[in-house]
This record gives C-alpha cells, structure tokens and sequence, in this order.
C-alpha cells in the first residue's frame, strides 16, 4: 500500500478532507500516513482527529507525526505521494504584513495570496521552503508525485516543475465549484447533463464552453447575469467581466478585483460600494476562522471515534486513479508545454488532465480567445518575473513584478511601487531569504 505524506499537516480540516477521504477509498485504505509539521500543538491535534477517523474507518491505516525540520526527510522518504497545504508566516506576522504595509502606500486588497503584492511576498517567502522540500524528496523519494494545494499556485507550481525535479500538479478548488456555482447562482440547475470545458491560469481559468444535451447554455447564463447584476450581490464583478470579455472566470469577485486594474480604485471609491468588494476579506476570514476553530478543535481533535463522509478533493481520486490505473478526469495546474498555444510555454496553466497509472496527462487546449490570453498575460507577466526574483535573488525582479501588476500599477506610480517592495522586504525581516 502506499505512503502519504501530508506536509502542513496542521491545516487540520483540510487534512481532514484528503486523508479522511483517502482512509474510505480501498485502494487507499492501508496506506501508510505521515503527518509533518513545525507546529506541535497543531500537529497533535490534526494526528488526533485522523486516529479517531480511522478507528471509525476500520484502522486499517499506519499514521504517523513527525514533527520540525529535522525530522523532514523522515516524513518524506519512500512517499508516493506528497501532498502540500502549507502557509509560510501564517496569518500572524506576515498576512497582516502583507495588507498593512501596503495601506500605508495606499494601497488595498481582498485576499492577497494569489498576484498582487500579497501573492508576490507570499510566494517569495514560500518558494525557499518548497525548494527544501524539493531536495529532500529527490533524495528520498524521487518516484512520488507532489499535489500542491497551497497559494499561489501559479507561482509555486511553477517553480517545482520548472527548476526541480519533482512530478509536480497544482490543485484548486475553483474549477470544480466553477459551473454548479454560476448556474446556481441564475437558478438554472445543474445535473449530470451538463457539459463544460475550462481552461486558462489558476483563479483565471475561462469556462470555454458549457453545454446542455449539446446545447449552447451560454446565451441564457448571459441574459440572466444581465439581469442579475441590475441588483448588488457577492458576485458582480465575474458577471461583469463575462459581459465585457465574453467569457467566465473561474475564481470569486474578491480575488477577481484584484487581478485586474478596473474596480479596487481611489479615483473611484464609489466601486467599493457599487461592485460590492470586501476589503481585507483575506485577515477578517483568517480571524474568524482562529476563533471558529477554538469550538470545532473540540469537535473534531477530542472524540476518540470520528466519522467521515468522502469530500470532493481531488487529491483522494488521484491517488486512486494512480493506483487503480481507473482514469480521472481533473483540472490541473501544468507546465505550458504547448498546451495553451497563446501563453508562454514557461507559464503554469490550468487545463484538464487524465489521471491514471502513467501519472497525470494533460490535454491539448490550442488558443484561447484572444481577449482572454490578454487577461491571463497580464497575470503571467507577475507570476514569471516572482519566480525570477526567487531563484535569482535579485530585488530588481520583485520591483519588476509589482511593476507589471495590474492592481499594483493601476494604483501607485513607480518610485512608490519601488519604496513598497523596500517596505515589505525590511518589514518581513527573516521570512525572506537575502535579495541584492
């Protein structure tokens, strides 16, 4: 049977989805199961709740801790499958730095892990750990496939499969939920019958096409969007961007408004109110959920016996798809290996992939429309010039990247963009490796 080693295992409901998912599918059931963390209070809690699931499941699983750096390559070795949902400064010193800081400069933003200055200081403070990872699995788990959750994905993933060589796919939430959420959201139904293709960057992914009995549902999605965005809701500024490029995207209007240059801005406060943009969604979710979870600890990390219903995570099916050679369709986050023939072939795309024995295959898209290639270039621009930054350490790439940011460069001119990048680099202090 196969071992799984969860890295971030302190996300306990997180893990609680993938490996408690993994415990209730056969082909999984008596894998061995790692548990790696830096945080030991977390790490007991997590290493709790999946013993107690276990028991529930049969206790056919090996779970094991192994906690801080030193016991690392432990966790790792022999690893089929690597899974990663780890948050480099949690929320408290360095999501706090990355929204306060820039509100000095005028700056506002949403959620901040994804592009923009948040996405940028978060992957430069990410990037170094996942290149530690990287050594150790070469070393002692050169055969495994790593499944990365953690954001921003572009930027991470990309890494991983362009400067190691660990098998490396991104994966996200936001192309399963994508088509049952919009049509939910106009009240049109969704059920098995329908038929969709997505494909782009991650969080900037276009449902292509979306079909019904081989009917075009793209006409009706619009009108009653149309309609829709008469009134103020949680997701207007999606429908906008489909009414403006003729498509839609894949992630939420707070993420949305930050990708792009038109709607989070000072010359138009009025946005904020008529696009219905919750500032500083990112630090209220994470105090919320700091103070949720000192009930849900109870729930979950104290009983001696836990059930668990099979969530819709990839990640358990693509373990068993590997296993069981059954083939899984998913959206993946992939080197742009000609994929998307409007793209730089050194992006990390998101399109669909086959999933079975021989790994994880993704399939050809060819051209995107071309509006939609624009938006997803000017994204890219921030993720390639971040990742250059981290493997160069060279300052000028970090200005050049908040340079090219749409959010960024909308709002601040360059001498301030620069003085931000200073700001955020002195403010992080050790979290980041040294730039010159």
């Amino acid at each position: 049977m196969p071992k799984i080693t969860f890295m971030g295992a302190g996300s306990t409901v997180f893990a609680k989805n993938v490996l408690g998912d993994s415990m209730l599918t056969p082909a999984l059931a008596e894998s061995e199961i790692a548990l790696y963390d830096i945080d030991a209070e977390r790490l007991t809690e997590s290493y709790n709740m999946l013993c107690a699931i276990n028991k529930w499941a049969g206790g056919k699983a090996v779970i094991k801790s192994y906690l801080g750096v030193e016991n690392r390559k432990a966790a790792l070795k022999n690893a089929n499958y690597v899974v990663n949902a780890i948050q480099v400064g949690g929320y408290e010193p360095c999501t706090v730095t990355d929204f306060e800081v820039p509100k000095r400069f005028g700056l506002k933003q949403t959620i901040a892990d994804t592009l923009g200055i948040g996405g940028i200081f978060r992957a430069l403070r990410t990037i170094p750990v996942m290149r530690d990872f990287a050594r150790d699995m070469e070393e002692v788990a050169p055969d495994c496939w790593f499944l990365n959750y953690t954001n921003p994905m572009a930027m991470l993933t990309g890494y991983m499969q362009r400067y190691t060589g660990v098998k490396t796919v991104g994966l996200c939430h936001s192309v399963q939920s994508c088509v049952p959420g919009l049509l939910g959201s106009l009240g049109m139904e969704y059920d098995d019958k329908i038929q969709w293709k997505i494909a782009g960057i991650n969080h900037q992914a276009w449902l292509l096409e979306v079909t019904k009995d081989g009917v075009d549902l793209y006409p009706e999605i619009k009108r009653r969007a149309l309609e829709k965005n008469k009134e103020k809701h949680d997701n207007m500024i999606r429908l906008e961007l489909m009414r403006r490029f003729g498509y839609y995207v894949t992630e939420s209007s707070e993420h949305s408004s930050e990708y792009t240059p038109w709607f989070i801005k000072d010359k138009y406060p009025q946005n904020i109110d008529r696009w219905s943009i919750p500032l500083d969604e990112y630090p209220r979710r994470c105090v919320n959920q700091i103070e949720k979870w000192k009930t849900l600890r109870e729930e979950l990390t104290t009983k001696d016996v836990l059930e668990h219903k099979r969530s819709g995570e990839y990640a358990s099916y693509i373990m068993e798809a590997m296993e069981t050679n059954k083939p899984y369709k998913i959206g993946g986050n992939v080197l742009n290996t000609g994929l998307i023939t409007n793209l730089p072939q050194n992006a990390c795309v998101e399109v669909p992939c086959l999933v079975d024995k021989s790994g994880v295959t993704p399939t050809f898209v060819g051209a995107l429309p071309e509006q939609c290639a624009a938006l997803n270039r000017s994204n890219i621009n921030v993720q390639l010039l971040t990742i250059e930054a981290a493997v160069t350490h060279k300052k000028d790439y970090i200005y050049q990247a908040a340079l090219m940011d749409p959010h960024t460069s909308s709002e601040l001119d360059i001498d301030d963009t620069v003085a931000l990048c200073d700001a955020l680099i002195e403010a992080h202090g050790d979290w980041l490796e040294k730039y010159e």
